[in-house]
């Protein structure tokens, strides 16, 4: 049941909800558009605000679900560990060449498991930074950081470690963002990719 529960996090976390609702519902393969990310952002950007929608609230289930799995199959793993398997198959998904999206979703929803107030603060951070930049980008990572200070001052050492590796990975994920956003050609929310 151990290995069946890693597996399955890590295949369930590689399930790409923007690639699958982008070729059955629109007919079109979101990698040859706009950043070519599998993720919400993109989706949005080139599918359409319902379709951004689902896909992240998608991506955050698949994250939540993975968390639940060893209660479900009644393994021992840890539900860290297997929340990190499946934040690993977004990034790199068998299923799409091992080429994903940032995974700012599938943690929220693993974090969402682990810590939900920590996940509000940075929610909270999240939607304050987009309403007063329109960046999608720097709202992640801004929220990513804003878990990790969360964490700092209430989690246990597992949790601020992973938060830390986490925000890490949202950070270097985006490094094409901050250089976009630092020469200020960064996308803002509400531009539609066709």
């Amino acid at each position: 049941m151990n290995i069946l529960t890693l597996v399955l996090s890590y295949l369930i976390g590689s399930i790409s909800f923007a690639l699958v609702i982008g070729k059955i519902f629109y007919k079109k393969d979101i990698r040859q558009y706009g950043s070519g990310n599998l993720g919400a952002t993109n989706a949005y950007r080139v599918l359409g605000v319902k379709a951004g929608i689902i896909v992240a609230i998608a991506d955050i289930l698949k994250g939540t679900f993975a968390c639940f799995l060893p209660l479900i199959l009644g393994s021992t793993v840890n539900p860290i560990v297997s929340g990190f398997l499946a934040i690993i198959g977004h990034i790199f998904p068998v299923f799409a060449r091992f080429k994903g999206g940032k995974a700012v979703a599938t943690a929220t929803g693993v974090f969402l498991f682990l810590t939900p107030v920590g996940v509000l603060v940075g929610f909270v951070a999240f939607v304050v930074t987009l309403i007063f930049t329109k960046y999608v980008s720097l709202s992640s990572m801004l929220a990513s950081v804003a878990l990790v200070l969360y964490s700092l001052l209430f989690e246990d050492i597992v949790i601020i470690s992973l938060s830390l590796l986490i925000s890490l990975s949202v950070i270097i994920l985006h490094r094409k963002n901050i250089k976009r956003l630092l020469s200020g050609t960064e996308n803002k929310i509400g531009k539609r990719t066709d």
